[in-house]
């Protein structure tokens, strides 16, 4: 009997992440036969439930008052109760799939293996799997044992979007099975928003991002121009706002805001995974660096290898023209 495959879906403010429509190709690459069941947690779920099925032909619902805000020690104690020996459970490697996985892994008695971007094949159990290391630097080819299940970390943005929404999925009540949700040693506190700058790039249809590359806070005026060229806002990498020659607010990453753009040139950034985590969808990359090397270009539509102090003002004029 094949294994069964899961996809825990996250949500914030009644919508399913970006993640969720990522998983189930993910799943696929695991085993494309199989038909892999959602599982969405929380509190007041329905409307999320019911887009999830649209992509998943099944969906298990855990609803409860005490899960209206995120805790992975419960949702760990709900998930070791709910879920079927051996099986495969995909999670999305943000702050709460880190804190989630590697203690279900251990309940579950079962392989755990964070951040993959790429999963190459399964022989007999045995999962190719794809990790990057260093920031991007290396990539990690790692063979691990699935029989026994495994609790799988999937970078977001690394598989393509499953948009079809064909599913019509069924919607299965599992709070009954969940076990003591209310049990727990922590407690929420509150959730603090980060301050609005004068642009919002979360809402920016088009970004010139720019990173250390840049050298020096007096050439930001060549990246204002090209956004100004091309309509576009204008966003940056950690090391720009740690100078404070921009605000935080306009940071993309893990630690700044989640961007959705249709089109992100990134002027001089590396394309760490911390500045890459923050870009959802499936923008149009435009990438420009002088390090060949760079795990920006393994990503980008369109690579360049130039110095961007030179390139740009070049495109700027280029795009003026036109």
């Amino acid at each position: 009997m094949a294994q069964q495959i899961f996809a825990y879906i996250g949500h914030n403010n009644g919508q399913a992440e970006d993640s969720a429509l990522e998983l189930i190709n993910a799943a696929a690459k695991i085993d494309s036969t199989a038909a892999v069941t959602a599982i969405v947690v929380g509190s007041g779920i329905d409307a999320v439930c019911d887009a999830v099925a649209k992509t998943y032909k099944e969906v298990w619902k855990i609803d409860a008052a005490a899960l209206s805000n995120p805790n992975a020690e419960v949702t760990r104690k709900i998930l070791v109760n709910v879920l079927p020996a051996d099986c495969i459970i995909l999670i999305p490697h943000d702050t709460f799939g880190m804190d989630l996985s590697p203690g279900l892994s251990v309940k579950l008695d079962s392989t755990f293996v964070a951040d993959v971007v790429d999963i190459e094949g399964n022989e007999g159990g045995n999962l190719k799997l794809s990790r990057q290391e260093y920031s991007g630097m290396v990539s990690a080819h790692m063979e691990c044992d699935i029989s026994q299940g495994a609790a799988i970390n999937i970078r977001p943005g690394s598989f393509a979007p499953d948009e079809s929404q064909s599913a019509g999925g069924t919607v299965t009540d599992k709070s009954g099975d969940a076990g003591d949700i209310a049990e727990s040693t922590r407690r929420f506190l509150e959730v603090l928003e980060a301050e609005a700058g004068d642009v919002d790039i979360t809402k920016s249809d088009v970004l010139v991002s720019v990173g250390r590359g840049i050298e020096d806070e007096d050439n930001l005026e060549i990246i204002h121009d090209l956004a100004k060229a091309m309509k576009a806002d204008v966003s940056c990498s950690r090391p720009i706002v740690d100078a404070k020659w921009l605000e935080k607010s306009r940071q993309v990453g893990t630690s700044g805001q989640t961007v959705k753009p249709n089109v992100y040139m990134a002027m001089g950034i590396s394309g760490s995974f911390q500045h890459m985590g923050g870009i959802k969808g499936s923008p149009y990359i435009v990438a420009v660096n002088k390090n060949s090397k760079a795990p920006i270009f393994q990503l980008a539509d369109v690579g360049v290898e130039a110095d961007i102090l030179e390139f740009v003002p070049e495109l700027t004029e280029k795009v003026e023209e036109l």
